[in-house]
């Protein structure tokens, strides 16, 4: 079971659309019980960091959130759900994260245009299994803030595409992923690396 976590910040409907799509069994969970019971997590996310954190904080998710990291099962992270993985961010104001990957969340700085939204390529940095037989093809984000690429946290970078410097797209470390894009929306390459998790899930 692919448990999608309900705290009121997610695309709920379009990710649960996706999974319903690969064939999998899901559901929405909002509390410690439930999330241990399944077998992978999706953890989205829309909206602002500092929100996003609060809400868990509120739905006493946090440390249920790590203790299911800590227990092995695989979870992925989408789009803002990606974001709060890491320690920190600036989103109007210092906020901390999850703290389950190492990095830090800034917001876009230059004369181009904020948000980054639309198709950009994927390009691979390692092999990763949510990576197996997908094309480094063009996917959908729509963001404003990013992973800082930094030497310190390199070796969690998948895959990352370019808008006007290096972002981070694609994230790994253990059991823990994240995708800065909507795979749910991002065609037959975004459904790729969904049934790819799914399937890493499966494989446990």
């Amino acid at each position: 079971m692919i448990a999608i976590i309900d705290y009121g910040m997610g695309n709920l409907h379009s990710v649960s659309k996706a999974v319903e799509r690969l064939g999998h069994d899901y559901c929405f969970v909002s509390t410690k019980e439930e999330l241990m019971k399944a077998d992978g997590a999706l953890l989205p996310g829309v909206g602002a960091f500092g929100d996003a954190m609060k809400n868990l904080q509120e739905k006493g998710l946090i440390e249920p959130i790590k203790e299911y990291v800590a227990s092995g099962k695989p979870l992925l992270g989408i789009c803002l759900g990606m974001q709060i993985l890491f320690e920190s961010s600036n989103e109007h104001g210092q906020h901390t994260g999850l703290g389950l990957l190492p990095g830090h969340i800034a917001r876009f700085e230059g004369d181009y245009k904020i948000p980054h939204m639309g198709w950009n390529q994927l390009k691979f940095l390692q092999n990763s299994p949510v990576l197996k037989d997908v094309e480094e093809g063009y996917v959908y984000f729509v963001h404003s803030y990013f992973l800082q690429p930094e030497e310190s946290n390199r070796s969690v970078l998948l895959a990352t595409t370019d808008y006007y410097q290096e972002v981070p797209a694609i994230v790994g470390q253990g059991n823990v992923y994240g995708m800065q894009f909507h795979p749910e929306k991002s065609g037959t390459v975004g459904m790729k690396l969904l049934q790819n998790f799914t399937e890493l899930v499966e494989s446990l």
